[in-house]
This record gives structure tokens, sequence and C-alpha cells, in this order.
């Protein structure tokens, strides 16, 4: 690793009760901040998968938007969005998925992607893999493929990571975090 994964913990702030009672959010504003920390961040990606086989960037709305963005630009692949319910402007293919505060729908533009193309997508987190799971069956439904699930932090005893890994799709984070590490 090209960068020391302390450092970069300390530049993720908990917010303690957010969105609910209970719930330690992890905050990456202060990482994107931090011009260094970005580099890092960024560079330790592109390190991994400059010279992976794969056609496409996905990044999920919102936070995930950021690094996909960085790595889709840097890597010179083109970049689909995975959205929130509602806000793509053409014909769309949605999926539900389960959050850790309810139910929500993910859509992607049908015409993203093709027969055979090869996805790498992007998070800011795992934590219960809802989105990333609802993105990689969106993928698949356009008949493409996912070469990994990345992210800058792990949650893993939420479970994510191990339900992706189970339905086949490698994962890599930067960093993880205990449920209440501080």
């Amino acid at each position: 690793m090209i960068f020391d994964e302390f450092s970069i913990k300390t530049l993720i702030r908990p917010v303690v009760d957010f969105p609910k009672p209970g719930v330690i959010f992890r905050d990456i504003t202060p990482l994107f901040q931090s011009p260094r920390a970005l580099r890092m961040v960024a560079d330790s990606f592109i390190q991994r998968y400059v010279e992976a086989d794969f056609s496409h960037i996905g990044a999920m709305d919102a936070r995930g938007f950021l690094i996909g963005s960085i790595i889709a630009y840097e890597l010179n692949k083109p970049l689909i969005l995975f959205r929130k319910q509602g806000k793509l402007p053409a014909d769309v293919l949605s999926e539900s998925y389960q959050t850790e505060y309810g139910e929500a729908k993910l859509e992607v533009h049908a015409d993203s992607l093709c027969e055979g193309d090869k996805v790498l997508i992007f998070d800011d987190l795992i934590a219960t893999g809802g989105t990333l799971l609802a993105a990689a069956q969106l993928v698949r439904r356009m008949g493409a493929s996912i070469i990994e699930a990345a992210a800058i932090i792990d949650l893993p005893e939420l479970g994510g990571s191990q339900k992706l890994q189970d339905r086949g799709i490698p994962t890599f984070a930067l960093t993880s975090f205990a449920l209440n590490d501080q």
C-alpha cells in the first residue's frame, strides 16, 4: 500500500448517532478536504487497477461518485452512474434493495452497458452491501459482469463484504472499522 492506513483512518470522522441513535456514521468529508490524503487514496486505487482487465467504472450515488469519477478519469474508462430512484432522465433499469434504514431503489440508464462489458464498481463504504448488490444485479441484467466492488471503507461486522463475496463479487477496501471504533 502506498499510504499509511492509520493516517487515512484519522481523516474519517466518526459522527455518533447519525442518521439515527446507535449508528456511527463514517464521514469521508475531511479526507476529501486534504489534497494529500485524497491523492493517496486515488493513487492507491489507480495502482491496484491500472493493469486490470475491465471496460467501465460504476459509481454509487452519491459519495461513490467522488472517488469513482477520479479513478475513471485517471484510468480513461467510461463512468456509469448508479442513482437513487427518480434522478436519471432517460430509460432506466431499477433494482430494489435493503438499506440499514429501510428499502430503496437504485437505477441506471438502460443503455449504459452491453453484453460482455466488465465493470469495476465504487462506493465510499461497504456496510450491508445492499447498494453494491443492487448495482451488481443491474450490471448483470445488461449482460455485463462485475470484476470487483471497491470502497474506501469496509464495515465488516455489517456483513456486506461477505454477502458480495458469497455472490461471487470480490471486494476491496482501503481500510476497515469495527462498529464501535471511535
